[in-house]
């Protein structure tokens, strides 16, 4: 990790940054809450709201002292790995920051309060007497990915690609020390190897030859719904096999080719070609079934069953941890971090805590209803409809609309400002606003998801104030890509104008 890294990343379900100034029992909250989650990094000396790199060489005694968090501030005992990262100062003198690397954990932690935190987005939330009697349940059924395999034996690994994955990741020893010295991937005991479960999913030669069910399979409906019998409607039956990785590839690379695309002649003449799912929303269904499904349920596989209206991915096992149908889309827990981990190395797990989320917001962009969850005692669903639903921009008041309306008007419409003895009554300024901006954004030919984007951001947004993607995602609560695509149409538009010396990517509204 460099600084460079460390400045540029987003404070998120797995990165964290504290100043070097931050108290013991302060720090041992994230702490915990990385180690009772999915793990994460905490970036110490530079501070989390301006980035102000501080560094700890000048600061021996504090630095001891948070040291110690993992051992005397946290029950039971952490484990931390430490990094020092070499960077500039503030003062333009030569310093570190500080990185703890800490693990998931298999046990509940909590701080010297005895408060047990989870870490959910960027927060590290508080967990009632409930929810910490459930996560100490989960903890328990989360590890069956470390649980020795009977009968593997190292031949069983392919080490050529255990070989590709650690040049990925810039590991520099050997494929074998890798899997020897993180995550538990083997172990040696009384002089024997013993191959974990996680090891085999994702590195075996023949996964199925252990886990026969760890496969997906993808079925093809005629109709809208799954017949039997007689009646049975299967048009396709296919089976993906290997290792995890290679499933994922040759199950989002079929999918993609069953998928009906629409091609039609656009408003500015240049054909258009939609796909009946967003692409995103195919690819991350198949992930997330992989990532979290329960190994440890072998007597079925993951399930994609492909309709003419709707898509169902069935996968063993409940939802994960203290994730439930009404707080998917913003609350995370893997139930196999090693598995997640070593996806999102290979870009699949864009970031811990955002997947869901971003299918909402991509589904939509192109007008379709959220993902609908179902469980059942040993599965659970995920089902995407191809069909359109009804879209309406959010009402703003008048004083919202006359706002954008200023903006729009100096940049994108040839008017003339009144003059002094002009008189204008409040209903005809927002009937003038609203066309205004109409007419603004129809040049453009945003659609009613865009349009709403674009006024609540303006809305929430205030006068002179400096701002970026981080604080459209922040305000319209949507992924990166979907922050940056506002951004786009709001310069688009030019009613927003750079602003130097505040950091890249910064602007402000033109009044």
């Amino acid at each position: 990790m460099t600084i460079e890294e460390i400045l540029s990343m987003e404070e998120n379900q797995t990165f964290d940054r504290k100043s070097i100034n931050i108290s013991p029992k302060d720090l041992a909250i994230p702490i915990v809450a990385f180690a009772n989650t999915d793990g994460g990094d905490i970036a110490i000396g530079i501070t989390d709201k301006t980035k102000r790199i501080e560094g700890i060489d000048f600061e021996t005694k504090k630095l001891n002292e948070l040291l110690r968090v993992p051992f005397d501030f946290c029950n039971p005992t952490i484990k931390v790995g430490i990094e020092k990262v070499p960077c500039v100062d503030e003062k333009g003198r030569e310093n570190h920051v500080l990185v703890m690397h800490i693990e998931a954990s298999p046990q509940v932690h909590a701080n010297q309060a005895d408060d047990v935190f989870l870490r959910v987005g960027d927060k590290s939330k508080l967990q009632t007497f409930e929810e910490r009697l459930q996560l100490n349940y989960d903890k328990g059924e989360r590890y069956f990915e470390d649980k020795t395999v009977p009968d593997a034996t190292i031949d069983d690994i392919d080490m050529d690609f255990v070989k590709e994955y650690t040049d990925k990741i810039d590991y520099g020893k050997s494929p074998l020390e890798y899997l020897k010295e993180n995550r538990g991937f083997i172990k040696e005991k009384d002089g024997e190897i013993q191959i974990s479960t996680a090891a085999i999913l994702l590195f075996g030669k023949n996964p199925q030859n252990f886990f026969p069910r760890a496969r997906i399979r993808f079925i093809r409906y005629e109709g809208t719904e799954e017949k039997f019998g007689t009646e049975m409607n299967v048009i396709k039956d296919v089976i993906f096999e290997g290792t995890l990785l290679n499933m994922i590839n040759e199950a989002i690379a079929y999918l993609d080719t069953q998928v009906k695309e629409k091609t039609y002649l656009g408003p500015d003449g240049i054909f258009v070609t939609d796909e009946e799912y967003p692409k995103f929303v195919r690819q991350e269904l198949i992930v997330n079934a992989v990532t979290h499904r329960a190994y440890s349920i072998t007597g079925t596989d993951i399930q994609i069953k492909m309709f003419d209206d709707h898509i169902v991915v069935e996968s063993p096992g409940k939802l994960p941890g203290l994730v439930r149908a009404d707080n998917i889309r913003f609350t995370h827990f893997s139930r196999n971090p090693k598995i997640a981990e070593f996806l999102k190395n290979y870009k699949f797990v864009k970031e811990f805590g955002e997947g869901v989320n971003r299918m909402c917001n991509e589904l939509e962009q192109v007008g379709l209803k959220d993902p609908v969850y179902h469980t059942n005692a040993f599965m659970l669903q995920a089902v995407i409809y191809n069909s359109k639903v009804g879209k309406t921009i959010v009402e703003k008041t008048a004083d919202s609309l006359k706002k954008l309306a200023v903006a729009v008007n100096k940049s994108l419409i040839d008017s003339q400002k009144p003059t002094i003895g002009e008189k204008k009554s409040a209903i005809d300024d927002k009937k003038s606003a609203v066309d205004r901006i109409k007419s603004a954004i129809e040049q453009q030919k945003y659609n009613e998801p865009s349009k709403a984007n674009i006024l609540k951001v303006y809305d929430e947004i205030e006068k002179n104030q400096i701002f970026g993607t981080k604080e459209i995602k922040e305000i319209l609560d949507c992924s990166p890509s979907t922050a940056r695509a506002v951004m786009t149409k709001l310069r688009d538009m030019k009613v927003v104008k750079a602003v130097n010396g505040k950091g890249k990517g910064k602007y402000v509204f033109i009044e």
